[in-house]
């Protein structure tokens, strides 16, 4: 019996199944989802359904004498059905003000934190959201500052109109006047591409730019060969809500949960491994068993993404237990992914929100 093959009947009491499940966090019996049912369907035959639904793996049964439990793909399915059936006219409730995101500070960093506290403080659980690379991010200019010894940072300012910085290390010693002429080159050249288009470029036409520009492009090509490129980058991680996670902890493993932690105080490895998991789909469920990673194996992630007219700059969502009340927590990440979407293209578009 696959998802497709589930009939009508079936379909309706794994829902209801599941949905009590996530209320009570108790074993399901035919009695109470008949009399939810209001005895339309007798108990016998939605005993008969369960038992056909638990040898198909959406369901298990604790011990004899209990109800019913849902398994990941018993949540699963039902999660699918939330998301195939809405399309996605969510509920008010879950939405929140365009106030809540200020953009005043003209940071990309400060905008991401405001979100990932919109998400904590509506959601209950640990939200996160992941920068974008530096060095995908279309510029409208970039400066070079020195600092101490091979130290430099980067200062770009996005077509969208917010700022975003990176510390790197160079390889060798650039005076401030060297890297001020290296800005400026590429201000000239390059608006409105990205760094690692820039990267790329100088590094196929070098013999030909040598000729004209001699030591200039040799020097920023040294410059930029120290910067991150897109595969040595770490994303950053805006994390809130972690006593939030802790607050449930009746819900996971201790030890698991302890070892969650302990994978979240190492912010770049989380990092990463969410940025593998962003998709085009405005929101994705996904449980920490499918993952195989035994540690996250009690959690539920909702995440989506969120970008600009040009490109997908990175994700967010929430980490929590799998008994999440999916029907406001789905909607919620949702909406307040759409609203960064829309609150970056406003300022790329140059309306004043």
């Amino acid at each position: 019996m696959s998802y497709k093959r589930l009939e009508n009947k079936e379909k309706v009491i794994l829902n209801l199944c599941v949905e009590l499940y996530l209320q009570t966090g108790k074993a399901v019996s035919s009695a109470c989802l008949a009399q939810r049912m209001n005895n339309v369907i007798s108990p016998a035959t939605i005993r008969n359904i369960m038992a056909e639904l638990e040898k198909e793996g959406y369901l298990y049964q604790p011990h004899t004498s209990a109800g019913r439990i849902p398994t990941d793909l018993g949540i699963k399915f039902y999660v699918n059905n939330l998301l195939d059936s809405s399309h996605h006219d969510w509920p008010e409730e879950v939405k929140f003000s365009p106030d809540d995101l200020v953009v005043n500070s003209g940071e990309l960093d400060r905008l991401l934190l405001q979100v990932s506290q919109v998400l904590a403080s509506n959601s209950d659980n640990l939200a996160f959201v992941i920068s974008p690379h530096i060095s995908q991010i279309y510029f409208d200019q970039v400066k070079f500052i020195k600092l101490k010894d091979n130290n430099v940072m980067i200062v770009l300012l996005s077509t969208f109109n917010l700022v975003q910085t990176e510390l790197f290390t160079t390889k060798v010693l650039f005076t401030q006047g060297e890297l001020d002429q290296a800005a400026q080159y590429i201000n000239q050249n390059f608006r409105g591409k990205n760094l690692s288009f820039v990267r790329d470029y100088l590094f196929r036409e070098l013999p030909k730019l040598k000729l004209k520009y001699e030591n200039l492009i040799e020097r920023l090509i040294t410059l930029l060969r120290s910067s991150p490129s897109p595969t040595e980058e770490e994303n950053k991680i805006f994390l809130q809500g972690t006593a939030r996670l802790l607050d449930k902890a009746e819900l996971f493993d201790f030890q698991k949960l302890k070892s969650l932690f302990q994978n979240l105080e190492e912010k770049a490895n989380l990092a990463r491994f969410l940025s593998d998991l962003i998709s085009l789909e405005r929101v994705r469920v996904v449980f920490g068993s499918e993952l195989k990673m035994p540690e996250i194996a009690d959690c539920c992630l909702i995440l989506s993404h969120y970008g600009n007219r040009r490109q997908v700059l990175g994700s967010l969502g929430i980490i929590g237990p799998k008994r999440l009340p999916y029907e406001r927590i789905i909607p919620l990440v949702d909406n307040v992914a759409r609203h960064l979407t829309s609150t970056i293209t406003n300022l790329e578009r140059g309306v004043v929100l």
